[in-house]
């Protein structure tokens, strides 16, 4: 057992006490309640690379998975980061978290089988800590590495007004909505596009709402939602969810087809111009073969 998962016992009063300040020594601005960030990094990526767990790919230099928490990191209205994990991974992801000393991560723990069970693990840790009901749960997945700040600072505005946000972008295509008809789908309906959206994370609650709909969730045999934004819509479906503006860089990295575009949207966070990247790569290597040929 890791000296984190030791201080699980000790979470709500350090969630009081690090509300008070951020990993980098400065004073955050004040919380009426605690704001814990999920990070959701226990998926094995079935369409990725069997024997590379994406969230340890490493993407601009650095692994998926530490892009995500240091996103929350560096946020100094987020007062505790908790990580769940697939276990064949979790000494790796537990030593780059040491080596990179990201002060705000409270726990690791195990994650399940589907995304549900990784969210239905972290809440039941919370709740066994004892963390208060009014607390701002942001669970995010640990594969959208390049999630703004502005994303993470709307979602906790939004919940002083509602008690579910989800961050979403606004979808350029249109969609349709199908359904079955014998060996293919059909369209049943065209919704209009300025009402339809791009779900993203981090899908963000009160504790008290999303552990109520994940209770009642349990008890539906049939219960298999893809995000916990689902969970809210299905089983609390009087609790507005509030949009919270997402971006098209916030991108969820699925398959190795993903990488590329990552890695572009990596360079231009990191400041880097990739073409000139790419010139001064050829005139290395032109300046190479000339000195061999000499």
């Amino acid at each position: 057992m890791t000296e984190r998962e030791t201080d699980t016992s000790t979470m709500p009063a350090s969630v009081q006490a690090s509300a008070q300040s951020s990993s980098s020594g400065q004073t955050a601005t004040p919380q009426a309640a605690p704001v814990v960030a999920v990070v959701l990094a226990a998926g094995f990526g079935t369409r990725f690379d069997p024997d590379n767990p994406k969230q340890l790919v490493s993407v601009g230099g650095k692994p998926i998975v530490c892009w995500s928490i240091e996103a929350f990191e560096r946020c100094a209205r987020v007062s505790d980061i908790v990580v769940v994990v697939n276990s064949r991974v979790r000494s790796q992801v537990e030593s780059l978290i040491d080596q990179r000393g990201y002060a705000k991560v409270r726990v690791v723990i195990d994650g399940g089988a589907e995304r549900v069970d990784s969210t239905a693990a972290a809440l039941d840790m919370l709740a066994q800590a004892g963390i208060p009901d009014d607390a701002k749960i942001l669970i995010h997945d640990a594969v959208r590495p390049f999630v703004q700040q502005s994303a993470i600072d709307g979602s906790i505005d939004a919940l002083d007004q509602f008690k579910a946000a989800t961050v979403a972008y606004a979808s350029t295509d249109t969609v349709l909505l199908t359904e079955d008809l014998g060996d293919l789908k059909v369209v049943r309906s065209v919704p209009d596009r300025p009402n339809t959206f791009r779900a993203q994370t981090p899908q963000s609650f009160r504790f008290s709402t999303i552990r109520k709909a994940y209770e009642l969730a349990a008890a539906d045999p049939d219960f298999h939602p893809t995000d916990d934004t689902r969970v809210v819509v299905d089983y609390l479906p009087n609790e507005p969810v509030a949009i919270v503006s997402g971006a098209e860089t916030n991108l969820k990295i699925t398959t190795l087809e993903d990488i590329p575009t990552a890695e572009r949207i990596a360079e231009e966070i990191e400041g880097r111009d990739p073409k000139e990247e790419a010139r001064a790569r050829m005139h290395a290597l032109l300046a190479q073969a000339a000195g061999q040929m000499r």
